[in-house]
């Protein structure tokens, strides 16, 4: 699948990449809780281990995998130069989500990420991609702006998908560490016992299509539409 070319990446890919990870990176992650603060109301999340139990499962059973499978379809259709697939993808991933707070959640950080990826680090498949989804009024998803932007920096999908995996469960396990409440150790401790799921997800993903897009995870589908009406909430979703 790799070609010897995007096997052929410098320090500066991983840099960037890392920049586009950070949680300094203004894709506003910090104010979307993907459900979480709704699971701690209802005393679904109350320690670290229930915190990791529901974040396993989104990952592994729930749209974490599907984010996987959508970085994957853009990674591989960036590789190949196949745009026309990738609009496909690009339309598809900003239809799959459950509830209209993860529509929400999905699409503000990949809008805000692809205007600064333009701005910052423009790049021809970006502009095109960005271009063709303004014209068809299709809201960008996150994976799969960087699941282009990381193949067009030649950073190969082995460590491509577990950096993005691991970054989208950080933001989600700091959210946790807020309201549970947890101690920075525990979220730390937290991040550390995902490390198989990131990589064994991750590894799955390789081998599926969009045609394996699916969940299971209907607890967090729930806990996102009850979220949406909450009554007292620090986060959007």
């Amino acid at each position: 699948m790799m070609s010897d070319q995007h096997c052929r990446f410098s320090p500066l890919s991983l840099l960037r990449q890392q920049s586009w990870l950070s949680p300094a990176f203004p894709t506003g992650s910090y104010s979307y809780s993907h459900a979480i603060e709704w699971a701690v109301e209802a005393g679904d999340i109350h320690d670290r281990k229930s915190l990791v139990g529901w974040l396993e499962a989104d990952l592994c059973f729930g749209s974490g995998r599907n984010e996987a499978i959508f970085f994957m379809e853009a990674w591989r259709c960036a590789t190949e130069d196949d745009c026309e697939k990738l609009i496909k993808v690009a339309e598809l991933a900003a239809a799959f989500r459950g509830t209209s707070e993860f529509a929400l959640e999905s699409s503000q950080q990949a809008t805000a990420c692809l205007a600064t990826l333009r701005r910052v680090w423009p790049d021809h498949l970006i502009e095109s991609l960005s271009e063709l989804l303004s014209e068809r009024g299709i809201p960008p998803a996150l994976s799969v702006v960087l699941g282009v932007r990381t193949a067009q920096q030649r950073i190969p999908y082995g460590l491509a998908a577990p950096a993005f995996l691991q970054s989208y469960l950080a933001n989600l396990v700091t959210a946790g560490v807020r309201l549970i409440p947890l101690g920075q150790t525990d979220g730390q401790i937290a991040i550390a016992g995902l490390e198989a799921a990131v990589l064994t997800a991750s590894a799955q993903a390789e081998q599926a299509t969009i045609h394996d897009l699916g969940s299971a995870a209907f607890m967090v589908d729930l806990a996102s539409a009850s979220h949406e009406t909450q009554y007292t909430r620090l986060f959007r979703s």
